[in-house]
């Protein structure tokens, strides 16, 4: 067979298949529009910045398992331009804490927001998973196939990702009464390359993407999401669930 044909077909059984995934679960789906960032912007959590000032706001607040005794009032927004992602979360908080310090250490423990977002359009249950605690420690994954087939972020690529938090590092003991805490980064798309396709964001573009809360090891553990996953246990691994962003 032509190559050329070839490559046509499996585009199209990729797309066939793609859509009747995302037919499935339509009405379960969360979506966002994320709009252009066209000025200079220094990323330093600022949530009330003018940058940030008109771009909607998601909320994070599907509870999944078990309901914890505080939940959380978690908000994200999004933009992007020709050469990077940014992302920027406010969180209501109560019962905080952050201990890891080292990347791609367990900082799903820690109070934590995390980015799921699947960047090639052909291969939609394929992502990765940025997760970030409030003390600023990031954790990066591509993930082939959820806990089966994961590739670690290299280390020297997660520092090209320059994160913003207004939190200490660590945070022990544990913060018992309500505050109030950001965290914003900027995600250049040439690290993303290294480890898969990514269909450039732009003007009509769909990536599948989910955002969530959590905070495993405090003593408040809880689990939150925006796009919701219909799953008894917690679990923010499973891509058939994610919602969809919209690039304007």
């Amino acid at each position: 067979m032509d190559i050329i044909l070839f490559n046509f077909l499996m585009i199209f059984i990729l797309n066939v298949t793609n859509s009747a995934i995302v037919r499935e679960n339509v009405k379960s789906f969360s979506a966002y529009n994320v709009k252009l960032l066209d000025q200079h912007i220094i990323i330093d959590g600022d949530w009330n910045k003018p940058q940030w000032k008109n771009i909607q706001a998601i909320k994070i607040c599907n509870i999944m398992g078990a309901r914890s005794s505080y939940i959380p009032e978690v908000q994200a927004k999004m933009m992007y331009d020709d050469h990077n992602i940014y992302v920027i979360f406010n969180v209501k908080d109560q019962f905080v804490h952050c201990v890891t310090k080292e990347v791609n250490g367990p900082v799903w423990n820690d109070s934590a927001v995390e980015f799921f977002f699947s960047p090639d359009t052909c291969l939609p249950m394929r992502y990765f998973n940025l997760e970030i605690n409030c003390g600023g420690t990031p954790l990066m994954h591509y993930n082939i196939i959820p806990r089966k087939e994961v590739e670690n972020l290299k280390i020297e690529d997660i520092e090209k990702i320059e994160i913003a938090h207004s939190l200490p590092q660590i945070v022990d003991p544990e913060i018992k009464e309500q505050v109030t805490w950001t965290l914003e980064y900027r995600i250049p798309i040439d690290i993303l390359r290294k480890y898969s396709n990514i269909t450039q964001p732009k003007p009509g573009i769909i990536w599948r993407a989910n955002f969530y809360q959590c905070a495993d090891k405090t003593s408040n553990p809880h689990y939150l999401t925006w796009s919701i996953v219909d799953n008894n246990k917690p679990d923010f691994h499973l891509p058939q669930f994610f919602g969809i962003i919209k690039f304007e």
